[in-house]
């Protein structure tokens, strides 16, 4: 049974948070896939990654490069998980369907959509039979603090 984390974003966009995340998983020896909900944001977070920090970056690439299979992290829009990875992040309106395969399970989503948040509400519904889910939201200085 995978663990699998709601992260309720409030006050810092996913291009703050997301890298902080996914350096928490690579401290941990892990790999990690993140789902982007369209194509079109790939490129997008693809470029964030390499350069929201002056003293350095995140290793990844993108599903369909060549060598994928070796990067810690790996950026796709399809349910592919072509580096192997135990953790999968949901980001961008992609909606986790199932933890099947994996160790944890992290859902980004926005507080100021509405539509996102909706998802993650069913989202919630639809997963929390036979699963161990977590709910987190940011404070107003972008640290996450657990919600009962």
């Amino acid at each position: 049974m995978p663990e699998i984390l709601f992260y309720h974003l409030e006050y810092s966009p996913l291009e703050r948070a997301l890298p902080a995340l996914l350096e928490k998983v690579l401290e941990r020896g892990w790999r990690a896939v993140v789902e982007v909900g369209g194509a079109e944001r790939l490129e997008a977070l693809d470029n964030s990654l390499w350069t929201y920090s002056e003293e350095g970056f995140l290793p990844h690439g993108l599903a369909q490069e060549e060598g994928v299979a070796d990067q810690p992290v790996v950026l796709t829009a399809d349910g592919d998980n072509p580096n192997g990875a135990g953790v999968r992040f949901f980001v961008d309106r992609a909606v986790p369907r199932s933890g099947d395969g994996y160790e944890r399970l992290c859902y980004i989503f926005s507080g100021h959509d509405p539509d996102a948040v909706a998802e993650a509400r069913e989202a919630w519904k639809a997963l929390r039979e036979g699963n161990a889910l977590t709910y987190w939201q940011q404070d107003e200085n972008g640290r996450w603090k657990k919600k009962d």
